[in-house]
């Protein structure tokens, strides 16, 4: 089993699968395809959703570059400067209605190579978050618990430990450590110890990709035709700014390919259309908005 290859065949095809899913659940946008040339190696698919009856703007792109890994990323993995391939899918959902979360979801494989281009080392990494405006407890139960049962089959530990590890990684560290969302699950650097391990993590990854399905329709199916004001629309507004602070200060995806002269119109798919910063800015107390800012916190979403 060749998992470079795998892994490529998985995200093209998983990438169709969730492009064709949304476009017949919005019922009016479709995606936008756009295929890039990387000119140091490699090369990527964009697709982009806009504007939709349900989806203001969304993104699934694929990408599978190659080529020198740059100095300052090999200070970064702590090698000696050699070849790379790194090859991944990034999902980014913006929903129109405050009703419906904000989604993002990414699954990503990493190799490098000596200087006789043998594989020195290689890792998976993924994970899936959600970001609600607006939530009811038990969508924020279901979203959880799907992600638990998926990774329950590889091993009881595996879920309270992405869990942990997505608690930590998604804060606005200069805001004092706040979430821009309810969590879910992350994990980095899982290094394969043989060609069975590397099955394995192959294998747990299509789980975690078929938990994003499962864990995502049914809220929007469930949330898409609640009414709401232009209130609650400055409310979205006002939480996808922390989610734009995250993305351009801390997300490691799109450290990555700014530093790897990555595609910029692809870097920053991951924003949101429209988002507002009020100063100093405090929801009114026991308000949704206000119960929203107190579930934005380490939570044990499975025993509620």
């Amino acid at each position: 089993m060749n998992i470079k290859n795998e892994f490529i065949y998985f995200i093209q095809h998983f990438q169709n699968e969730i492009c064709n899913i949304l476009e017949e659940i919005d019922g009016k946008s479709a995606f936008k395809d756009d295929f890039w040339e990387r000119s140091e190696g490699g090369g990527g698919r964009t697709r982009v959703i806009a504007e939709g009856n349900i989806f203001e703007k969304g993104g699934v792109n694929t990408s599978v570059i190659h080529g020198e890994l740059p100095e300052i990323m090999a200070r970064q993995f702590d090698v000696n400067p050699c070849s790379f391939m790194a090859s991944g899918i990034s999902i980014v959902i913006h929903p129109i209605n405050p009703f419906v979360p904000t989604i993002h979801a990414n699954f990503r494989y990493f190799e490098l190579y000596n200087s006789n281009g043998q594989l020195k080392d290689s890792w998976f990494g993924g994970g899936i978050d959600l970001t609600p405006f607006y939530l009811d407890e038990m969508d924020g139960n279901h979203f959880h618990r799907t992600l638990k049962e998926a990774c329950d089959s590889f091993g009881p530990d595996l879920y309270p430990t992405f869990k942990e590890k997505c608690d930590k990684y998604f804060v606005n560290k200069h805001r004092n450590n706040e979430a821009r969302g309810i969590g879910g699950i992350f994990y980095d650097y899982l290094r394969p110890l043989d060609t069975e391990d590397a099955k394995k993590i192959f294998e747990l990854t299509k789980a975690n990709g078929n938990a994003f399905l499962n864990a995502y329709l049914p809220l929007i199916i469930k949330n898409k035709d609640i009414p709401y004001t232009e209130a609650h629309r400055r409310w979205q507004a006002y939480r996808r700014s922390r989610y734009v602070e995250f993305n351009l200060i801390h997300d490691r995806g799109t450290s990555f390919g700014l530093k790897t002269n990555g595609r910029i119109e692809s870097i920053f798919m991951s924003l949101p259309p429209v988002a507002r910063w009020e100063y100093d800015f405090q929801p009114v107390p026991g308000s949704p908005e206000a119960q929203l800012v107190e579930w934005l916190k380490p939570r044990d979403w499975i025993n509620i």
